[in-house]
């Protein structure tokens, strides 16, 4: 099976900052993989590599078995890949419906209302704020925009960072459970969340970053399991600690 994105010895450098430094992953059809690490550990910086918005100094990107190192971020949408950015950067002063078309800015004029639909069934509240000045949106209905717009291109591979940051609990559960729905419809998601043991129970496979370096990487079950990670990211063995101590 040829793996939907591949990572291969990708560093990439702010300056002279390492922000990556030698990242090898993949992601296979289908999958939800998850990035986890503190901030600062190349997180974001994995998929703005992956997107276009930056250049790695070395290494290779493979998307479905094709180079994109060196493709430009417009191509990259276009070939199938979307991005999702920290702070959701939609155009606030943009009513909801002319954010989505922005987002279909690479689809067929006469595709567009059915993508239109597609993301409207997803989230009806678009539908219903369609005519709404993006900025007046709650939180969580930017967020909803945010990944509704990404998938206007109907995407194969869908780039995730910090979905539910800054979200009440019931709307983050919302957000995951509507990212179920888009990997059943066979989109494979490469996540990062702040929220480790929801990224874990939602995905199938994680890696695990420190100051750009891999450390570990494993399924959910073997991350879940790993002393490293339940105390640096899910605070389970550390609160035992705390009691029994």
């Amino acid at each position: 099976m040829i793996p939907v994105l591949e990572l291969d010895d990708v560093a990439v450098a702010y300056g002279k900052r390492r922000a990556l430094d030698g990242l090898t992953l993949r992601v296979l059809p289908g999958e939800i993989v998850t990035l986890l690490g503190a901030n600062g550990a190349g997180k974001s910086t994995t998929l703005r590599a992956v997107s276009g918005l930056v250049r790695p100094t070395q290494g290779r990107v493979r998307y479905e078995g094709r180079e994109i190192t060196r493709v430009p971020a417009d191509a990259i949408v276009a070939a199938g890949i979307s991005h999702v950015p920290e702070g959701r950067e939609i155009f606030t002063e943009f009513s909801v419906h002319e954010n989505l078309l922005v987002g279909g800015h690479t689809v067929e004029r006469a595709r567009i209302v059915e993508r239109l639909e597609s993301v409207f069934r997803l989230f009806p509240v678009l539908r219903d704020r369609k005519a709404q000045i993006a900025g007046t949106l709650s939180g969580g209905e930017q967020q909803m925009l945010a990944i509704g717009r990404a998938l206007m291109t109907r995407p194969r591979l869908l780039l995730l960072d910090e979905p539910s940051l800054g979200l009440a609990p019931i709307l983050a559960r919302e957000i995951f459970r509507v990212l179920r729905r888009i990997n059943d419809d066979g989109v494979a998601v490469l996540l990062v969340e702040q929220n480790a043991r929801r990224a874990l129970a939602l995905a199938s496979r994680g890696y695990v970053l420190e100051t750009g370096r891999l450390v570990t990487s494993g399924t959910s079950a073997q991350l879940t399991a790993d002393p490293r990670v339940r105390t640096a990211y899910l605070g389970l063995d550390r609160v035992r600690g705390d009691v029994a101590g």
